[in-house]
């Protein structure tokens, strides 16, 4: 038996070029070794205002950047997450078993809270318990977590816990933080001691998988860089530098030492035209897919309503045994 591993992501910016380098190797090692479910986050993404029709075309534009990639629908559960109606029906009965003090300590809401002020919901505070619910109604084991959603999948395993005082045992698996192999890691263009982000709201601070070739130009040719004029590998001196370095690796398959040899005597500039067309070039076949799957809104439909149909078998079974330990009428 393969374990599962569940990953969802908010419908909100656009995949990176950090996500390419690092998506493309892992999903296929990942399908080959794990039971995977990957979901677009659209009731998540409604703890911040978003325009209506933005949201429903954004949702369109993920899963169509998701498959562009490589993700493959058929070796994968790839769904909506409004699509599965047992996610919110879940997250009530959580909602209900969490002490409002375990969700005050959650550092994102404070975070966020600063940052919205003028929307302090109350989705933004129970934000953890919907997590919850979309990472237990799968028996998932394994879920891939960043350091700012650690707290949350903490929360989750109490969760698990309050509910097994309760109820008793056996309803849920107990998840785990998956820590996959260490791969390249792409840094923000314009401030590379902190990784690249689809949700930075800084454009310069990153390449979408979908922007123009001018647009992808003009933000690789602007990256921050060192005063010097060395073409080094040298994260600590050359943080800028050594990550415009790390994309043209990764992307040409060239080492660290072939790129300086390379590069030896040429300026900064040199490096960067260079990088930019490699960019360009790699990007193009994934958006030539990916303009491709947004004409056929047919096709992508179908994908979201098999990937809605594949995980409400397995949603709907998680609910009836929490409906039936819990007391409610099925």
């Amino acid at each position: 038996m393969k374990k599962t591993i569940l990953s969802g992501s908010t419908v909100t910016g656009d995949l990176t070029l950090g996500n390419y380098i690092g998506a493309l190797n892992n999903w296929k090692n990942l399908q080959q070794d794990y039971d995977c479910l990957y979901f677009l986050a659209d009731l998540h993404a409604l703890t911040v205002m978003q325009d209506p029709k933005v949201l429903k075309e954004r949702t369109y534009s993920f899963l169509a950047q998701y498959l562009a990639l490589g993700l493959d629908e058929k070796k994968n559960i790839i769904f909506v997450q409004s699509q599965v109606p047992e996610h919110t029906q879940l997250a009530w009965i959580l909602t209900c078993l969490t002490p409002m003090g375990y969700l005050n300590r959650m550092t994102q809401f404070k975070e966020k809270s600063e940052k919205h002020v003028k929307n302090i919901n109350a989705g933004l505070y129970t934000y953890p318990t919907l997590m919850a619910a979309d990472i237990l109604l799968y028996q998932a084991d394994l879920v891939p977590v960043g350091e700012d959603q650690r707290q949350h999948l903490e929360l989750c395993r109490d969760i698990v816990g309050f509910f097994n005082n309760r109820y008793g045992e056996g309803t849920f698996t107990l998840p785990e933080a998956y820590v996959g192999k260490m791969g390249a890691r792409v840094m923000s263009l314009q401030d590379p001691d902190k990784k690249m982000s689809k949700s930075d709201e800084n454009e310069k601070n990153f390449v979408s998988i979908i922007d123009d070739p001018k647009k992808i130009e003009k933000k690789i040719k602007g990256a921050a860089t060192d005063s010097g004029t060395e073409i080094k590998y040298d994260v600590e001196n050359k943080a800028g530098l050594s990550n415009l370095m790390t994309i043209y690796s990764v992307l040409s398959g060239k080492t660290y030492a072939e790129i300086e040899t390379a590069f030896a005597g040429k300026m900064y500039g040199h490096l960067k035209v260079e990088l930019a067309d490699l960019v360009v070039s790699t990007l193009k076949p994934v958006q030539d897919k990916y303009h491709d799957l947004m004409k056929n809104r047919d096709h992508l439909d179908s994908v979201m309503k098999m990937g809605a149909e594949r995980a409400r078998v397995r949603a709907t079974s998680t609910l009836k045994a929490v409906y039936e330990k819990t007391g409610l009428v099925l």
